[in-house]
């Protein structure tokens, strides 16, 4: 999970910086995509078959597309230009794919992408805690899963403005690996069929 906030960390910020402000991994501009790729997890679930390896893969693939057309592309003059588009539009469906994957057979685990809730969250139950109010047994368990993602996608945002200031686009590469990784000897989700 942690790893999947270090690459939504990594990519939203190298994107904001290198894009004209580019927020790839929040959900309202990948709506599309995020039903493609369910549509895909559907058709292996019914043939019941794990899409996890491949959803994942896929993510590595568009981020390794993303970068590739960055590097090729760069530096952008307009934003709206072809380039800078077809760019964003890579970094865009590689975040698609991830969301997909956090809300389909990640639903446990809570959102990698948009952080936002998860650190309102974590100081409510911070606050609650330290006020030792109402039961703090859920709280610890929800800061024990949220406080790591939250410093993954810390640590990615950093490591996104670091590797875009000093590699450029090659910088992609880390969050490249990590979703090469996590679909190569990621386990595969509760419901899969053996």
């Amino acid at each position: 999970m942690s790893a999947f906030g270090f690459i939504s960390g990594f990519v939203d910020t190298l994107g904001f910086i290198a894009l004209f402000n580019l927020f790839a991994a929040h959900i309202t501009g990948n709506v599309v995509l995020i039903a493609a790729t369910r549509f895909f997890i559907i058709r292996r679930e019914r043939r019941e078959l794990d899409a996890t390896a491949h959803v994942l893969l896929a993510e590595a693939i568009l981020l390794a597309a993303f970068m590739a057309m960055a590097l090729a592309s760069a530096p952008f003059e307009r934003q709206d230009s072809a380039a800078a588009i077809a760019t964003a539009l890579l970094a865009v469906t590689a975040m698609a794919v991830q969301n997909t994957a956090a809300r389909t057979f990640m639903n446990s685990l809570p959102p990698t992408t948009v952080m936002t809730g998860n650190l309102m969250q974590i100081i409510v139950d911070v606050v609650d805690v330290l006020h030792r109010h109402g039961k703090l047994e859920p709280k610890y368990d929800r800061l024990s899963k949220l406080v790591p993602l939250m410093l993954a996608f810390s640590a990615g945002a950093i490591g996104g403005a670091v590797g875009y200031a000093t590699i450029g686009f090659l910088a992609l590469i880390a969050p490249i690996l990590a979703a090469l990784a996590l679909g190569l000897f990621g386990r595969p989700h509760p419901a899969a069929v053996a």
